[in-house]
């Protein structure tokens, strides 16, 4: 990335969905804002008004920052089948939001993200929000959720352009990641 990028990064969650932005230019990130998408005040209202506030909230943090590009986290089958398919659910209003706004999305995993951050793959919460204190040189540790969307950021800063290139040598197999656009994965 020669150029600058800016690149938003979304943690989803059905009760607390995270977003941070980033600026990249070459190896340089610059922090630019992040926060929260709450919904756990609305259990009364049904899963379909949760989810609209999700995505309209993503639609409105994408319309207000202007990224190039996003990053969401995959999300794998937990131990409770029923909060697996909730967050299933949030994370597919985030996703649609995303591209509704015509944004390319790279998905990583929670791993991928806490190596690419903190250097392993079992890094916990305090640790993740630590590096992502230091690497984007800011004055507060910011919010587990916020901090989690940033390193989504983050990695993809790190990882997107060298898997773009591997993928146009040729040289990958199974994608880590996935991209989507228009409707279409590549």
């Amino acid at each position: 990335m020669s150029r600058s990028m800016r690149i938003l990064g979304i943690d989803p969650g059905l009760q607390i969905a995270g977003f941070g932005v980033i600026d990249v230019e070459g190896q340089a990130l610059r922090y630019v804002a992040s926060g929260t998408i709450k919904t756990a005040h609305m259990v009364q209202a049904g899963l379909p008004a949760r989810l609209k506030v999700l995505y309209e909230g993503i639609r409105e943090v994408v319309g207000r920052y202007q990224p190039d590009a996003a990053s969401l986290e995959i999300v794998f089958v937990n131990v409770n089948p029923q909060a697996t398919l909730l967050l299933g659910q949030a994370r597919g209003a985030c996703l649609t939001a995303l591209v509704s706004c015509d944004l390319a999305v790279s998905e990583y995993t929670a791993l991928q993200m806490k190596k690419a951050v903190a250097g392993y793959g079992k890094a916990g919460k305090a640790e993740v929000q630590e590096m992502v204190m230091r690497l984007l040189k800011l004055p507060a540790l910011p919010g587990k959720d916020a901090a989690d969307a940033l390193g989504l950021a983050i990695t993809h800063a790190h990882v997107g352009p060298a898997m773009a290139r591997l993928a146009q040598a040729g040289g990958l197999g199974a994608e880590p990641q996935t991209s989507y656009r228009d409707g279409r994965s590549r």
